[in-house]
């Protein structure tokens, strides 16, 4: 049986098609999503688990060096490990905000995997990671089919990140097929998650158009200029009818980071001054939050930090503010402040004010946000996003007769008025939001492995 994957930034899902038509596989209580967060005990505990409890083995020397060190540090720290040790999507998260300083999380690990500059031993964490995440949504959706399941199609980036070009995509994309290969499935394909997404349009129509498809997904935004319509109805070799492509690392993560910044962390001391009267520097509160910026969240964690943190708390005009901050570090609470932004993101799409309610465990915070307010904190994403257009426009040589635009993060009103302004008389249509990519990969799957 053949599967598309769309393993995202925000969730994972899977579809198949039968009889001509795409069914999304139900993982999780009926729920055909399940986002894209595993918890653990420690970071050891992820590698051990694929061993002992899956039966997956590492591949190569660094992957197995990887297994001992963490089936020693286990060891160590006394840590019996069980099968339900490890947690993914909504338990994971429930479990983290339950017990942060006592949890190791991760939230979007595809946001790294092309990040250059990385050592052996991280890329190959960030493997199991993503391996652990793929065999349980597998094993999921083989046990709501009751059916073997070895084909996939999984969707990606045009690019996975900002700097690196083809190296940085490759490095992701060869960390993706080694992960879905160890998960268990045999026979796999990549597909470009906006081309994707374009084909699921593309079954809608009944004359050809030239489709720009703006996907703005969690982790990175997506244009493809298509060729689509009847014509192509069908055809595996689409290379002619793909026009042109961009992509950039910018997405919903980075606008929920954004507010934070903007918004929330003058409650954790930004803006203010030391007794000496110089401003507290403002990558302290960036590297809090930076989910998405591996080096960031280093830096914010590493000892030393804390160390410091302590005497900025020391030498703070608002030291009840400034402690807060330390109280992220304690906890591990940066997750928690970024959701909160999402949520408060969200919330203003449908509404012009919102409060927002930050739990630091100790304390709740009330923060007022406006409509205006998050149009400036994300105001760079915007023009970025903008951008993007205009690029494949430019790209392309060409004007489309229709923008379809999808990925999570294209409900907002806000995203939706940015792409019209530069392309004012064409009209904007859009499908399902969070699962038009993993309908196009369905059918691509069900085209490339028909037999």
């Amino acid at each position: 049986m053949a599967l598309g994957f769309d393993y995202g930034t925000s969730n994972c899902s899977v579809a198949q098609v039968v009889n001509n038509s795409v069914q999304p596989v139900p993982l999780v209580n009926g729920e055909t999503f399940i986002p894209s967060t595993l918890s653990a005990p420690n970071r050891e505990s992820v590698t051990e688990y694929l061993y002992r409890f899956l039966n997956i083995l590492p591949i190569g020397e660094v992957g197995e060096a990887l297994l001992s060190t963490s089936t020693r540090t286990n060891w160590r720290e006394g840590l019996e490990l069980m099968p339900e040790d490890i947690r993914f999507g909504k338990q994971a998260t429930a479990l983290y905000l339950e017990d942060p300083a006592h949890c190791y999380y991760v939230k979007s690990p595809k946001s790294f995997l092309g990040l250059l500059g990385l050592r052996d031993m991280q890329l190959a964490i960030f493997e199991d990671l993503v391996c652990a995440m793929m065999a349980n949504v597998k094993h999921l959706a083989e046990q709501s089919l009751e059916q073997d399941i070895t084909q996939v199609v999984i969707g990606r980036p045009i690019n996975f990140h900002n700097r690196g070009g083809e190296k940085s995509n490759q490095q992701a994309q060869n960390i993706l097929y080694q992960a879905a290969s160890r998960a268990g499935f045999k026979d796999i394909e990549f597909q470009f998650e906006p081309v994707a997404a374009g084909l699921e349009y593309e079954s809608t129509l009944r004359e050809n158009q030239i489709v720009l498809v703006v996907d703005v997904g969690g982790g990175t935004t997506d244009c493809s200029m298509l060729q689509m319509g009847p014509t192509w109805f069908g055809k595996k070799d689409r290379a002619d009818s793909m026009i042109a492509h961009t992509g950039k690392f910018i997405g919903g993560n980075d606008m929920d980071i954004a507010i934070a910044f903007r918004r929330f962390m003058a409650e954790f001391g930004k803006g203010t001054e030391r007794l000496d009267g110089k401003e507290i520097p403002v990558g302290y509160f960036m590297d809090a939050i930076a989910i998405n910026d591996v080096e960031a969240q280093r830096r914010f964690y590493t000892h030393d930090n804390l160390k410091t943190l302590k005497q900025l708390v020391v030498n703070a005009k608002e030291p009840s503010m400034v402690s807060r901050l330390l109280q992220v570090y304690q906890n591990t609470l940066g997750h928690r402040i970024v959701q909160e932004a999402e949520y408060t993101k969200i919330a203003l799409g449908q509404m012009n004010n919102a409060t927002a309610s930050v739990d630091l465990m100790k304390e709740l915070l009330e923060i007022p946000v406006s409509v205006a307010q998050m149009e400036d904190a994300i105001a760079n994403s915007l023009r970025s996003i903008k951008k993007q257009v205009q690029e494949s426009i430019t790209q392309s040589g060409v004007k489309p007769d229709v923008v379809y635009i999808t990925g999570g993060s294209a409900r907002s009103p806000i995203l939706r008025t940015a792409v019209k302004s530069v392309l004012q008389d064409t009209p904007i249509v859009s499908g399902d939001f969070d699962g038009s990519v993993t309908s196009g990969l369905a059918r691509w799957a069900d085209l490339c492995f028909k037999r």
